[in-house]
């Protein structure tokens, strides 16, 4: 999980990513799970182009679908 920004910016794209995109994080966590295998940075690339929005919310949505992957191994 690569974060190039800091997380108190990285809280603020999560709080703005569904009025942003007009998409909850559910529905992006279903676009990634049914879209392709891709790397991290490759999956924040994909979003962006494929739904047009932006580099930071991309990478919020792929930042917080990865801790959500890894809660679900461990619990």
């Amino acid at each position: 999980m690569t974060l190039h920004h800091s997380e108190e910016t990285h809280q603020q794209l999560v709080a703005k990513v569904p009025a942003a995109t007009g998409r909850e994080f559910k529905e992006w966590f279903t676009v990634l799970e049914n879209g392709p295998s891709l790397s991290f940075d490759d999956k924040v690339n994909w979003l962006r182009d494929e739904f047009d929005i932006s580099h930071g919310h991309s990478t919020a949505i792929v930042h917080e679908y990865d801790l959500a992957k890894a809660a679900r191994r461990t619990s």
